[in-house]
């Protein structure tokens, strides 16, 4: 039976954020990121739309209401450039109350209005990596469930807590958290001693960290050119990545 119309323009007009907060829902794609929620409970999947081929390799669980799809229907309901066999409509979870009284003892970061929901996505896929547990996102960084996010998490943000937030209430909340910010005039990353835990504060790549944050950090960083480069910056994510690397060494 083909989808409603209905149906397909509701999944089509989750690709706008203020659809996504009213129903509390947002769209995953792709056989690895839905594999992923399917075995997880803090993110309940709503339904799932997938080929049949897809339908008789990878089952899903009894209790998620799921369609089959015909390729011309998952292209319409898809929010990828290239739609990749399966789509799940996911429930946003709640976001708790209180900020977890654990990020006192780990490594987080901070997004200072990362505007690119695609380095989003990859700074939690870094977060990931490194064992940063936690990420903030503070104003005017996008959204998490942007559809550019979710795809280039590649999964992490299953794994790590996010929550938007500002940095205030971080350091208002734990006033003895080192707070590290990336910055062009820092001292040498590679000259620093990493203590156990803190924030790494990382700004967006033209305008850098804002001066209303910049007052709430303690220790400037950067990652040392090569002799005789004259590069402005690298990439958020290609920066966070080094100085992930580095604190965790």
């Amino acid at each position: 039976m083909p989808i409603p119309s209905g149906t397909i323009k509701f999944i089509s007009s989750l690709r706008q954020k203020k659809v996504r907060q009213n129903y509390h829902k947002f769209v995953a794609e792709g056989p690895r990121i839905v594999a992923e929620l399917l075995q997880q409970d803090r993110y309940p999947v709503d339904h799932l739309y997938a080929l049949p081929a897809w339908l008789q390799q990878a089952a899903a669980p009894i209790g998620v209401p799921t369609t089959a799809v015909t390729p011309k229907e998952l292209g319409r309901i898809s929010q990828l450039a290239t739609p990749h066999q399966v789509l799940a409509v996911v429930d946003t979870p709640p976001v708790p109350p209180a900020i977890p009284p654990t990020v006192a003892t780990n490594w987080s970061l901070y997004l200072d209005g990362i505007q690119s929901p695609s380095n989003l996505g990859a700074l939690l896929r870094i977060a990931d990596w490194f064992d940063f547990p936690f990420v903030f996102g503070g104003p005017g960084t996008a959204d998490l469930y942007n559809p550019k996010s979710i795809q280039a998490s590649m999964g992490s943000f299953l794994r790590i807590q996010y929550r938007e937030a500002e940095l205030t209430t971080l350091t208002d909340a734990f006033p003895d958290l080192p707070v590290f910010g990336a910055d062009l005039d820092g001292e040498d990353i590679y000259h620093v001693t990493p203590p156990p835990a803190g924030i790494l504060v990382l700004g967006a790549e033209g305008p850098g960290i804002r001066a209303g944050t910049q007052v709430q950090i303690n220790r400037r960083v950067t990652i040392p050119r090569a002799a005789g480069r004259t590069t402005e910056s690298l990439n958020a994510a290609v920066a966070a990545g080094i100085l992930c690397s580095a604190l965790r060494r």
